[in-house]
């Protein structure tokens, strides 16, 4: 009997351990089936494409990951972005591309002096038809020409820089408004009639389209009481004064790529030099003690009225006003010529869009290129303050306007390597002829030294006699503080 007992209590145990092996069974091929679905899932996620972009501008970083987050939503193309050292760029990028790397960068931002570097290492792909370079209601003929190599669409116009004349608005309708009641009350005491409209000075007549204007301006009115400076400028940086001479010059043609196309010396050049040097009499400012940024805190404390400043100055004196550190109207206009017979054209820069001819994954770059372009310029400048490349019909903030028509009559920067060094080359020479050294000798053998180097052997200019040229009737500064003096030497 007791043997029985303990028989079924055997059975029972067995039972339990069978139910429970059977429940441990299930339970592991239910985790197995899980395991192998989301193996699936990865594998799945893993053969997404993902392409690369590298960049060295750290105010483009959440602009871009944002656009790169849209276009994952609305293609499932991964971009992976990568800010990288600005220092040897170009051969970090040819290490990676040489290497095969996984992150080997497909697509990635470059300006546009570097193109023909990154072109002959087979960096820079040839762009598609397709691609929106091509369209020509996007893009001005200043921003295709800078990434135009040889007749060859290599990259694609992203954001620009250039320079443009800034000034003080406020102080100008003052200063309209003050000559007006002067005019009226010449009229009134001579008891003539009220003067007409074409007698009265308007605001939009004091934004000048010379230098030779700004000084009759300051020749001719009144200055409000915080002014100091009539006109300012960074005379030791020759991004802000290549307009001097820009449409006097070529190196490399339209688009800075033609070594035959060479013209630096030539009377008109001459002369803009001989003109620059001259407004050191008037503009007394010293290299040592000034910079963009002194300069453009002076505007911003209201104590200068034009200035030549780069596109910075809108996001700058925008967040100053907010802050109410900016109690000014500002405007940007046309950079000004030298006189009727000298006109002017400033430089730019273009950064661009490049697809590196190493690319495994040229089709998916090329479609976020055409992305950044067509749908996403619209939040460059609001996310990192550059200003877009791609024109539009119409533009909500006149300052951005003004600057874009600035680029589109500037100058890009050349890509010819033999004459990289072109722009340290013509800052020096611009110093020297600023300081009192003749400006004919020093662009004479300015145009040498870069013949020189892109002949491979040397040349020697034919020297040009002094043109005679004068800016206008005399108008006198105090040395050393450029403000005006009580005495005009042609009076």
């Amino acid at each position: 009997m007791r043997h029985n007992k303990v028989k079924k209590r055997l059975i029972s145990v067995i039972s339990v351990l069978a139910v429970i092996a059977i429940v441990l069974f299930l339970v592991l091929i239910y985790k197995s089936s899980q395991t192998d679905e989301g193996q699936h899932l990865i594998q799945f996620g893993s053969r997404k494409e993902t392409i690369h972009l590298w960049y060295t501008d750290d105010a483009l970083t959440d602009y871009l990951n944002s656009k790169a987050l849209e276009f994952y939503d609305n293609t499932d193309i991964r971009v992976d972005v990568k800010q990288v050292s600005g220092l040897e760029y170009l051969e970090t990028i040819n290490t990676a591309s040489l290497d095969d790397n996984s992150d080997t960068p497909d697509l990635y931002i470059l300006s546009n002096d570097s193109l023909e570097k990154a072109y002959l290492s087979g960096l820079a792909a040839e762009l598609p038809q397709t691609a929106p370079i091509y369209n020509e209601e996007l893009f001005s003929e200043a921003a295709r020409n800078a990434v135009s190599y040889h007749g060859k669409y290599v990259a694609c116009p992203m954001y620009f820089e250039t320079s443009a004349l800034l000034y003080n608005k406020t102080y100008l309708q003052q200063i309209a408004d003050e000559a007006n009641a002067a005019i009226g009350e010449d009229a009134s005491e001579s008891e003539e009639e009220s003067p007409n409209e074409e007698q009265l000075v308007t605001a939009q007549q004091l934004i000048p389209s010379s230098i030779a204007d700004i000084l009759n301006f300051a020749d001719q009115y009144s200055t409000p009481e915080n002014v100091e400076y009539f006109f300012r400028w960074d005379v030791s940086d020759i991004f802000y004064n290549y307009f001097f001479i820009g449409n006097d010059i070529s190196v490399g043609g339209a688009a800075g790529d033609d070594k035959s196309l060479i013209n630096i010396y030539n009377t008109k050049s001459i002369a803009s030099l001989k003109v620059y040097q001259e407004l050191n009499q008037f503009f007394s400012i010293d290299t040592k003690e000034t910079n963009y940024d002194t300069i453009m805190q002076e505007f911003q404390e209201g104590r200068t009225i034009y200035t030549i400043a780069t596109s910075d100055c809108i996001k700058k004196l925008d967040e100053a006003a907010s802050n109410g550190e900016f109690g000014y109207e500002y405007g940007v206009a046309k950079l000004p010529d030298i006189n009727q017979e000298l006109t002017t054209r400033g430089m730019s820069v273009t950064n661009a869009l490049v697809l590196n001819g190493y690319s495994a994954h040229k089709d998916s770059a090329e479609k976020f290129l055409e992305y950044l372009i067509k749908d996403a310029n619209t939040d460059l400048y609001t996310m990192t303050g550059k200003l877009s490349a791609v024109e539009k019909d119409t533009y909500e903030d006149a300052h951005i306007a003004a600057f874009m028509q600035n680029y589109k009559m500037s100058v890009p920067v050349p890509k010819m390597l033999e004459a990289s060094n072109f722009w340290m080359e013509l800052e020096i020479c611009f110093a020297k002829v600023w300081g009192g050294e003749d400006a004919n000798t020093q662009i004479r053998q300015l145009s040498e030294r870069i013949k020189t180097q892109l002949a491979g052997q040397p040349v020697t200019e034919e020297t040009i006699e002094d043109p005679e040229v004068k800016l206008l009737p005399a108008v006198e500064y105090e040395e050393g503080t450029g403000e005006l003096s009580d005495e005009n030497p042609e009076d």
